[in-house]
């Protein structure tokens, strides 16, 4: 079976990783919901998702360690509880990185719609479909032509808008006088309620961040590279969320409260501070980070395709690879395509009542592969006799935070039309349950093929 070749650095694996997180969407927008409910210790509701998600990022680098495979999350789980858990596994993926994928677009839409208001030049904004299209395309002529080109510019463009939004925060904090709040730091106080309903928001800002793996057939040596790169890469991230989720709320007058009641928190904080010309680079800077966002997305997504065309489980073509680019360009063209089509399809909506249930979609696969990694990866060690005590600890922690997030995600039951998504969810899974088993009925040499490329 032809592969891709071997020729990303590990710098350009960071970038597919950060990238995909989107670090600087965080403080410009997903940040409103967990202050909103975690108040004065949403610092701490970040710190404790940090902790979680390093333990799901152990989980799958020691998967990666042992089968540095493209598609690697379908594999992973197809050989260890069955070829058809695999497949729907990678199922899930596909839903999770393609509706991200359509989520921030809709969500750069408004961003760049928010800088040509602010700076005078509404006239000049073209129509939401055509913007969407404009966005999309791009991204997806920037991934077909080269894997390496694609990592780099999306780690580029996150480093760019980070770099803007730390300095902003720098000179919020100076004009503040001190890093001090005794509020914050008022352990007994803090909201113990209020941070355990924060936790699973503060967790979907960290979706993405295992991105890197799915190119592990890319990567040089990616076996001894990729469980490094995916614990710095949720931990380097984590950290910025909690010491980024401290500062806003120090420099906030009205505090968490305020954050919380905003639909453009960031925005908020510089005007208060009296840096209101900055709301324009504060757009700018997520506009930028949510490209490389919508870049990473596509990356990924198209290698699960790739992947699982390979294997048989969808159509042949998804399987080529450009003779020239090396990169599996059809799949990426289709994978462009489903997002451009959702996102339109969504846009009536109100894009951004869109960019929220497109993102929840989306965070409905990450929880569920994310939890199957972390009860395959024991499994799995154990048939190779490399399970260590740490990480049995890292399995069980992964699936106590996952399984806690994956509960509050569907109880209580969200308000309309939030409601709906589980059983969408449910209906996509189960009609993807239907066309695997038929495919396996039809090819199964195809269900043996995973099992037999894991042990080589």
């Amino acid at each position: 079976m032809t592969a891709p070749t071997a020729r990303l650095s590990p710098v350009e694996l960071y970038g597919q990783s950060i990238a995909n997180v989107g670090p600087s969407l965080t403080p410009t927008l997903n940040i409103t919901v967990v202050a909103a409910l975690a108040g004065p210790g949403t610092w701490l509701a970040y710190l404790v998702a940090t902790i979680g998600m390093m333990c799901v990022a152990a989980n799958i680098g020691a998967l990666a360690r042992r089968h540095p495979q493209s598609g690697s999350f379908f594999l992973y789980i197809g050989r260890n509880f069955g070829p058809l858990a695999g497949a729907l596994a990678g199922w899930a993926m596909v839903a999770a990185y393609l509706f991200t994928a359509v989520a921030i677009s809709l969500g750069v839409s408004l961003f760049i719609g928010d800088v040509l208001r602010l700076v005078g030049a509404a006239a000049l904004l073209p129509p939401a479909w055509c913007l969407v299209t404009g966005i999309v395309a791009l991204a997806a002529a920037a991934g077909y032509r080269e894997i390496q080109l694609s990592s780099r510019l999306a780690l580029g463009l996150e480093a760019l808008s980070l770099a803007i939004v730390v300095a902003i925060i720098i000179a919020v904090v100076h004009r503040h006088g001190t890093i001090i709040d005794p509020q914050q730091l008022d352990f007994k106080a803090l909201p113990a309620g209020g941070i355990s309903a924060g936790l699973a928001f503060a967790v979907f800002s960290f979706v993405g961040f295992e991105s890197a793996a799915t190119l592990a057939r890319e990567a040089r040596d990616g076996a001894r590279a990729l469980p490094r790169i995916l614990m710095v890469s949720a931990g380097g991230v984590g950290l910025f969320f909690t010491v980024i989720a401290y500062l806003m709320v120090l420099g906030s007058p009205g505090g968490a409260r305020a954050i919380g009641a905003s639909a453009a928190p960031f925005a908020m904080l510089t005007t208060a501070a009296g840096f209101g010309w900055l709301a324009v680079i504060v757009y700018l800077a997520a506009a930028i980070g949510g490209f490389g966002c919508i870049l990473a997305s596509l990356n990924a997504g198209s290698r699960l395709l790739f992947s699982m065309a390979r294997y048989g489980f969808l159509p042949a073509p998804l399987g080529a690879l450009h003779p020239r680019h090396q990169t599996p360009h059809v799949a990426m063209l289709a994978g462009a395509g489903l997002v451009l089509a959702a996102a339109l399809a969504v846009l009536p909506l109100g894009a951004l009542l869109a960019f929220g249930l497109t993102g929840t979609f989306a965070t409905l696969g990450f929880l569920l592969v994310y939890m199957g990694v972390c009860l395959v990866a024991p499994v799995d060690l154990r048939r190779s006799g490399g399970l260590g005590r740490g990480q049995a600890v890292a399995a069980l922690a992964g699936v106590i935070v996952i399984g806690f997030v994956m509960v509050g995600s569907v109880w209580p039951v969200p308000a309309a039309p939030y409601d709906t998504l589980p059983g969408l969810f449910a209906l996509y899974m189960a009609l993807g349950a239907v066309w695997f088993w038929w495919q396996g009925r039809r090819h199964p040499g195809s269900l043996a093929a995973i099992e037999t490329d894991l042990e080589q």
